[in-house]
């Protein structure tokens, strides 16, 4: 019987040139704060309207965003996602963009 190594084989990664890397640029998301002015009814009915999400998963972050103060709720490039904020920010809710 052979005998089994137990160290990690080890993994070479490649390196990442900035200035010629073509991945998307995708780790940014909207963050929405929790308030004391807006009812949750109308965080989930803004949530359903700006991002098309079905009433449970417009529920699920808004309840979130209660009771944690804050729900990363879109994904996407930086100027994406600086427009959700913007578009939040009309219907009078507290967001910001962060690095996920």
């Amino acid at each position: 019987m052979k005998a089994m190594s137990s160290a990690p084989a080890e993994v070479e990664r490649p390196q990442i040139d900035s200035e010629t890397d073509v991945r998307p640029d995708r780790p940014w998301v909207t963050v929405v704060w929790d308030d004391p002015v807006n009812l949750m009814d109308y965080v989930t009915y803004v949530f359903q309207k700006l991002f098309g999400y079905p009433k449970k998963k417009a529920e699920r972050l808004m309840l979130q965003v209660h009771n944690e103060g804050k729900a990363a709720v879109s994904a996407g490039t930086r100027e994406q996602m600086e427009h959700d904020v913007q578009r939040l920010h009309a219907h009078g809710l507290w967001a910001t963009v962060q690095k996920d």
